[in-house]
């Protein structure tokens, strides 16, 4: 698992500058792949995406409990829901097991948005800190709630795609660790406690295989 740090005292600019600096050579397929790259910058450009109203009250109602141990903020725990259910709904894409993602923010991040790992990613996600340079944007976004979960949720939607639904490859891809069990075993324990009824849209050929 990656090591966090913790660096509240500082302003989003200076940790995320901190990252860039300390930062090894990871992730270079995502850095050299321009497909993602336009997959990426599509998401970013569309900002805003609608969602049955029903269906999204029931997501609240199903994850705003589970989520207040892990973020004390009501309005933070309220925008990382929207904007998780959100973008795993993207009108015109395919759609992504919202229950995955929240897994996936709490094994890289545990909901906390300043958190940077020792390689670098930062954020709920942990987004590489070379997107927001490539796609025009600033870094310190990445500490926000609603880019880092579009920049994050793009990045595995073109894995899942890339490797046909198969999760546990997409995972490994996601976190640069192609070919490894670790982190998608890690992320996908986590999947039971967060899925809700959009993850049972997943046929059993998608989900991992032991």
């Amino acid at each position: 698992m990656r090591v966090l740090l913790r660096l509240r005292t500082l302003t989003g600019v200076a940790l995320v500058a901190l990252a860039v600096a300390s930062a090894p050579r990871v992730h270079a397929d995502q850095q050299r792949d321009p497909e993602l790259k336009a997959v990426v910058a599509k998401a970013i450009a569309q900002a805003q995406c609608f969602t049955d109203h029903y269906d999204s009250a029931v997501w609240y109602t199903l994850m705003e409990p589970r989520l207040r141990s892990l973020v004390k903020q009501k309005d933070e725990r309220i925008d990382i829901l929207r904007q998780v259910y959100c973008e795993t709904h993207r009108s015109g894409e395919a759609r992504l097991p919202p229950g995955l993602v929240m897994a996936l923010i709490a094994v890289e991040s545990r909901f906390d948005r300043w958190a940077v790992s020792s390689a670098g990613a930062v954020g709920l996600m942990q987004v590489m800190p070379f997107w927001p340079e490539k796609l025009g944007m600033r870094r310190y976004e990445l500490v926000h709630v609603a880019p880092n979960i579009r920049m994050g949720c793009a990045i595995l939607r073109f894995y899942m795609g890339y490797e046909r639904n198969d999760v546990r490859k997409a995972l490994a891809r996601y976190n640069g660790s192609p070919g490894k069990r670790n982190y998608p075993d890690l992320v996908i324990s986590q999947w039971t406690r967060w899925a809700g009824a959009d993850d049972l849209g997943f046929s059993k050929a998608q989900l991992p295989r032991r």
